[in-house]
């Protein structure tokens, strides 16, 4: 009777374990799904901005809308949907320590080689007796990114950002640098 029951466990070892990846993969291409949403809207109101107030103007997007995105996806959602770095402009956007870890994994990602277009990182993480899975997208510096989060950035650009964000450490970047990462996070 025992070895009967300890060969039931073990065969249903494998099952369970399969159980496990297919929930975490549910969960990846879901988080995915919702980073390529809010990443999509943000980055429409941002194009927008550019094209018809051009970098000052679009400084008051990213102050304003991006946050109200940000919220409306979380609560379409039913995740905590946000925007991280390890050089914050928003100290509001301040990584925690599961995120900033995250950031500094991704920059020895990069590091060794590997595309920032593809840097992810999703994982099941216990957080006060609690279960939550947390995801993680980099957010690759783009040419456009560097006219505000560059290391030349212009007179009226400085002026806005150190008017709004009297903190602002999101400077210096350059074409290709890790800007920060999209950050999900939702109980489980």
């Amino acid at each position: 009777m025992k070895m009967t029951t300890l060969c039931l466990l073990v065969a249903l070892l494998p099952t369970g374990a399969c159980l496990a990846d297919e929930a975490l993969q549910a969960n990846i291409n879901e988080g995915k799904g919702v980073i390529k949403a809010f990443f999509g809207d943000l980055k429409g109101e941002l194009e927008k901005g550019m094209k018809g107030q051009g970098p000052v103007g679009t400084i008051d997007i990213c102050h304003k809308v991006a946050p109200q995105l940000a919220g409306a996806h979380a609560q379409m959602s039913g995740w905590q949907v946000g925007r991280t770095s390890l050089k914050v402009r928003n100290p509001n956007n301040a990584p925690d320590a599961w995120e900033a870890a995250v950031l500094k994994e991704f920059d020895a990602r990069k590091a060794a080689g590997e595309d920032p277009m593809k840097l992810i990182k999703a994982e099941v993480v216990a957080e006060e007796g609690r279960q939550f899975f947390r995801m993680m997208k980099a957010i690759p510096t783009a040419e456009v990114c560097t006219k505000c989060h560059g290391t030349d950035i212009a007179e009226p650009v400085a002026a806005k950002l150190d008017e709004l964000y009297p903190e602002d450490q999101a400077r210096g970047f350059n074409v290709g640098d890790l800007r920060g990462a999209f950050t999900l996070k939702k109980p489980l």
